[in-house]
């Protein structure tokens, strides 16, 4: 069910690029908007955890040069199963960790270096286990390109209120015409961008559950991930991470804007409630007794 979910709304975030395309320049448009969300799931499926890593100036250490750190995840992958991921660390003092990969064969975990500090050593191993399960289920090819398709629609949204500003757009609509007027305006300046974030957190929200329960039975100890969790919770109500972005926020294990917005910007989060997820670790630890 999780893969058709994530089937249909990926299908959803493809069609609202080219009705974008189609605000922008009709038919023509339209057709130019799909080749390029064909480009860039190709693209992304290749390229974007190069990207992404490099984006947040991630720098990749081995046994020699973090060996707690890939001890651990290499412990951790072996349990499960799984080859090892390249590990690296992203120098910061917002604590977080993110995967991504296009399978789990070419896949990386990174952490901040705030992370590393902060968590005592089995909740580490329970935001590690949550990545590798991000990795073993393959979340990391679906959000990888879900951050370059809402990007991208987050992009032409923007480039519609620069449209509005100096009356750019406003031919018929036509077959070769854009799709101006109010509504088109309105379309691609809110609700564009807010369809693409309700379909960002209806993929991820679900695959977290999924992830913080995977990680409490690969370690055994589920309480240890809640406490972890907890804590990072408090540091990104607390602390800006500078290098972070809507487009990418739902990669994470913690939401990097958890105090940053209002309750509206709750309510379309990424991530479900660190209390709803403490939750169902706990109901997961009193099941494991």
């Amino acid at each position: 069910m999780n893969t058709l979910k994530t089937t249909v709304l990926l299908a959803a975030l493809t069609g609202l690029l080219i009705a974008a395309g189609s605000f922008f320049g009709g038919t023509r448009g339209m057709t130019l908007m799909f080749i390029v969300s064909m480009l860039m799931n190709f693209f992304s499926y290749w390229y974007s955890d190069k990207i992404v890593l490099k984006m947040y100036g991630a720098r990749e250490v081995d046994a020699r040069t973090a060996p707690q750190l890939v001890g651990l995840v290499a412990n951790l992958a072996q349990k499960d199963n799984l080859p090892m991921p390249k590990v690296y660390i992203i120098d910061s003092d917002a604590p977080n960790a993110f995967a991504t990969g296009r399978n789990p064969e070419n896949a990386a975990v990174a952490v901040t270096t705030s992370l590393m500090r902060g968590l005592t050593e089995a909740e580490l191993e329970g935001v590690m286990a949550h990545e590798l399960s991000h990795v073993k289920h393959r979340d990391t090819l679906i959000s990888t390109m879900v951050s370059s398709l809402a990007g991208a629609i987050t992009m032409l949204a923007h480039m519609a209120q620069w449209a509005a500003i100096f009356g750019v757009g406003r031919g018929n609509d036509d077959e070769d015409g854009g799709g101006g007027g109010i509504i088109g305006y309105l379309f691609m300046i809110i609700l564009a961008p807010l369809a693409a974030a309700v379909i960002q957190f209806a993929i991820s929200r679900s695959r977290e559950y999924m992830a913080d329960e995977s990680a409490g039975r690969l370690t055994g100890q589920p309480m240890a991930l809640a406490s972890a969790l907890k804590k990072l919770e408090y540091f990104a109500e607390n602390r800006v991470m500078p290098e972070a972005t809507p487009a990418t926020s739902h990669m994470f294990i913690i939401n990097p804007f958890a105090g940053a917005g209002s309750w509206m910007t709750s309510m379309f989060s990424t991530h479900p409630s660190t209390e709803a997820r403490i939750q169902k670790l706990q109901e997961l630890a009193r099941s494991l007794r």
